[in-house]
């Protein structure tokens, strides 16, 4: 799960080309939430189930953490290291990977992309590197014995998929409306076990992660330009005729 800046709010970029999250909130991406509820669904279907959140991020991403476990749960994994700032979706899958590897896995549950990069190849690249089936973009998820199924939409038809256990899972926001933590899940979130590493702790080398790492890179950012006042047609008549005009000048018909 990811902690990312407010989708609602003015997002910009540094000097360096990265998101700036100091001038906006941060939250749980809202996709994520999709995802934090089928595990807690499956951990309540009768399934034998330790529900444990992982997120990379700085230290305000416990915050979103905190509240996944007050969604219900059991413990939250925290990944914070100065050298994994500016990765790309490419180093987290390994900072990611190794971390579940460490801690040892069934299934992991991601949502369908994050509401910041949008990437969605995460949980592809996360299954490669754990060498285990991706069961993706699901708008229903089932565990049995050894198995994981669900169900896909797509434009013109729906799959049924089956992968083993374990593997790695993502789930779409027609999966099914996160629940909202209640006062009691707030309170009881505070005493829940939350794990923090950092790159020694994965064994991960710096070199592989961080801005210098990255496969791609930010050239420049400029900020988009506010917008001018429209032009108004006046209807005297001939407004269809002078709006019919005006849309062909700018090449919209």
């Amino acid at each position: 799960m990811k902690h990312v800046p407010d989708a609602t709010a003015e997002r910009a970029f540094t000097e360096e080309g990265l998101t700036d999250r100091e001038s906006v909130d941060s939250l749980l991406s809202e996709l994520d939430e999709y995802a934090v509820e089928q595990a807690l669904r499956i951990a309540e279907s009768g399934v034998e189930a330790e529900v444990t959140y992982l997120t990379v991020g700085p230290d305000d991403a416990k915050d979103g953490l905190r509240k996944a476990l007050a969604m219900g749960g059991h413990s939250a994994i925290h990944v914070s290291d100065d050298g994994i700032e500016g990765s790309d979706v490419f180093a987290t899958s390994l900072v990611l990977s190794k971390a579940i590897e460490q801690q040892g896995f069934d299934l992991v549950l991601c949502g369908m992309a994050s509401t910041d990069g949008t990437a969605g190849v995460l949980p592809a690249l996360l299954a490669e590197r754990l060498g285990v089936p991706a069961v993706t973009h699901l708008d229903e998820v089932e565990v049995g014995v050894g198995s994981v199924t669900g169900r896909r939409e797509a434009d013109t038809d729906t799959a049924h998929i089956q992968g083993t256990l374990p593997a790695v899972v993502s789930v779409t926001d027609r999966s099914g409306e996160a629940r909202y933590p209640s006062f009691k899940g707030i309170m009881a979130a505070k005493r829940k076990p939350l794990k923090t590493l950092d790159l020694d702790d994965l064994g991960i080398d710096p070199g592989q992660v961080g801005t210098g790492a990255a496969r791609s890179a930010v050239d420049r950012a400029v900020k988009r330009p506010p917008r001018t006042q429209g032009e108004i047609v006046t209807d005297e008549g001939t407004g269809g005729t002078d709006l019919a005009a005006f849309l062909t000048a700018k090449k919209f018909i």
